[in-house]
């Protein structure tokens, strides 16, 4: 399996780079890339993001923050990207990234990972569903729904 390491604020460029690359891929809007290395390199530093990288490149990210719940002893991860370079999909840098963020959240005592897909992306809905993540409530099979509102803008009357 690729080797999988955690980011430091010294890897900043290359995770703003790789973001905003995910980004336009998807044709997503994403501030410029000076003004995400600053971003990054600042959360990093002060621990409220964390970052796994794969591959020698890097190559692959996976981003997560965490949230506390009444309903666990630990907190929820929350994974907000998985990305790997488009030429290096299906070679496992995918997987290795996965595997290790939920080994890593279940060493910090995390009671739950959480992962958003949109509802077009069925690869990532595949994928995320292979490695052991559901879209149902395993005892009563209601499906489960990632809602938001953004803040700050304009909101429908």
């Amino acid at each position: 399996m690729p080797e999988v390491r955690t980011a430091t604020a010294a890897d900043a460029a290359a995770v703003a780079a790789m973001l905003w690359d995910f980004n336009t891929e998807f044709e997503t809007p994403v501030p410029p890339v000076e003004e995400l290395t600053d971003r990054v390199r600042a959360k990093l530093a002060d621990g409220s993001i964390r970052v796994l990288l794969a591959g020698d490149g890097p190559d692959g990210l996976a981003l997560t923050v965490e949230r506390p719940s009444v309903w666990y002893d630990g907190p929820v991860v929350m994974l907000e990207e998985l990305y790997v370079r488009p030429a290096l999909r299906d070679q496992g840098l995918g997987t290795a990234l996965i595997t290790r963020l939920v080994a890593d959240a279940e060493d910090r005592g995390a009671g739950m990972v959480e992962i958003g897909v949109d509802e077009p992306d069925v690869d990532a809905l595949r994928f995320y569903l292979r490695h052991g993540f559901t879209q149902s409530d395993p005892i009563t099979g209601e499906r489960a729904f990632y809602i938001w509102r953004e803040l700050g803008e304009e909101q429908p009357r």
